[in-house]
């Protein structure tokens, strides 16, 4: 059931709170046993402080109303720790919580740090307590409250590390409380900061970049221009290293994202020569798919893949997600995948053939024959295909046109200026580092 679950490579490079919707998914679609994914739950519990949803967790598991002493314990420890980061930060909290005072700060935080301590008596020592809290807070499953402390911290803090380790913090919670379009600036206020001359070192900065484009996914398969979002994201140069570098299973995204979305049909071929590179380190029913379509032209085996390809989409808690309309269940991305990929097969195979037999274009489509001939009716009705159906002889004759050759230039020189810019700025930027530095 589990056989291209991509759940345990995934929660690696994610923060332990943001794996608990991905286990639920699991759960929910009955991929594995239900023991298995409540134990999964219990040890990713121990690294919190949700003790009572441990607690709830464990009673399912074992079927008794008892918990084990250590668990009572450890909630006990779990309260008395958070009232005393309460009491600690409290003085910070109370200037937080009131309006006319917020009103004084300024964007200098030199001046508000020095604000704090000279007129309220608050003074580094608070504000760390504030970090603390609101971390404490999140490990508690407050993601509201914590939210808010971790951007109040962040118009305070110094630390450019600890600024950036409460950013990540902030991501988490908006994500986790699916406000997607805060966690969509938060994402890109992360990325700036992350792809930054200043940050760290190299290797810091590539596992960077490899956790933003997993927690990413969260908000791009959510958002209502993700699909745009995530194409523009792990096609920069630097991202699609990272994924050639260490996160070769993130091409399943990549390649739905570029299925579903017609507007950006250019990428298909950058994205192909990507897949092809990278077949040796990863491939799933959805690369392979494209593979066989665009590299070997291999129909039958597109087929077959597009089947497998259905099953991998609605087994992906990012892929699959459901729709409640009435009394029917969707599943819209698995909808538009298909009904895009089936389009691909039959251009495709247009563009070799130039009289089609519709029966066995149904078979390349694995739809009846009724249903293949309404489908490219529809096609030829809306003006996407250039053929007409002969009706007695039951095949499609496809009408032969010659891309002008201005049309070709234009279309290989479109992505041409930014990729000169890009160079371009990679250049100039350390070079203009590198004379300040000098000075």
């Amino acid at each position: 059931m589990g056989e291209h679950d991509l759940t345990a490579v995934m929660a690696a490079q994610m923060d332990r709170h943001l794996v608990f919707p991905l286990l639920e998914f699991l759960q929910e679609r009955q991929l594995y046993k239900d023991e298995e994914i409540l134990e999964a739950k219990i040890r990713l519990l121990n690294g919190t402080n949700m003790v009572d949803y441990a607690m709830d967790i464990h009673k399912s598991l074992h079927g008794t109303d008892d918990v084990p002493t250590d668990m009572v314990k450890r909630r006990a420890d779990v309260v008395a720790r958070l009232r005393s980061l309460e009491e600690a930060a409290a003085p910070l909290v109370a200037f937080l919580q009131n309006p006319q005072l917020v009103q004084e700060l300024r964007p200098d935080k030199q001046y508000n740090i020095h604000m704090l301590q000279e007129r309220f008596q608050i003074g580094p020592d608070q504000i760390e307590a504030l970090y603390q809290y609101a971390k404490f807070q999140f490990e508690c499953g407050n993601y509201s409250g914590a939210a808010d402390y971790l951007y109040q911290y962040r118009a305070l803090c110094t630390n450019s590390e600890r600024s950036v380790s409460a950013l990540w913090g902030k991501l988490a919670a908006e994500i986790l409380m699916q406000n997607w379009d805060v966690a969509l600036e938060e994402l890109n206020r992360l990325k700036e900061i992350i792809d930054s001359k200043n940050f760290s070192s190299p290797l810091n900065q590539l596992q960077n970049r490899i956790w933003l484009m997993h927690w990413s996914l969260f908000i791009f398969f959510n958002h209502e221009n993700g699909r745009n979002g995530i194409i523009d994201l792990f096609f920069q140069d630097r991202y699609l290293n990272a994924i050639q570098t260490n996160a070769h299973h993130l091409l399943r995204y990549l390649a739905t994202a570029v299925v579903v979305n017609k507007r950006r049909r250019n990428m298909l071929k950058e994205l192909i020569k990507v897949i092809q590179q990278e077949q040796h380190c990863y491939k799933d029913p959805i690369t392979e798919f494209l593979e066989c379509l665009y590299v070997n032209y291999d129909f039958d085996g597109a087929q077959k893949k597009l089947m497998e390809c259905e099953q991998v989409i609605l087994n992906d808690p990012f892929l699959g997600k459901r729709i409640a309309e009435g009394n029917f269940v969707t599943v819209p991305l698995r909808d538009e995948f298909l009904e895009n990929a089936r389009l691909f097969i039959f251009e495709t195979y247009c563009r070799i053939h130039r009289c089609i037999d519709i029966g066995m274009l149904s078979e390349k489509l694995n739809m009846t024959y009724d249903e293949a001939e309404l489908w490219i009716m529809n096609l030829v009705k809306s003006s996407k295909l250039d053929a007409r159906i002969d009706s007695v002889s039951g095949t499609l004759i496809m009408t032969t046109n010659h891309v002008d050759v201005h049309e070709q230039i234009i279309e290989s020189l479109k992505n041409l200026n930014a990729r000169t810019y890009m160079l371009a700025k990679n250049i100039v930027e350390p070079a203009q580092a590198a004379q300040q530095a000098a000075r």
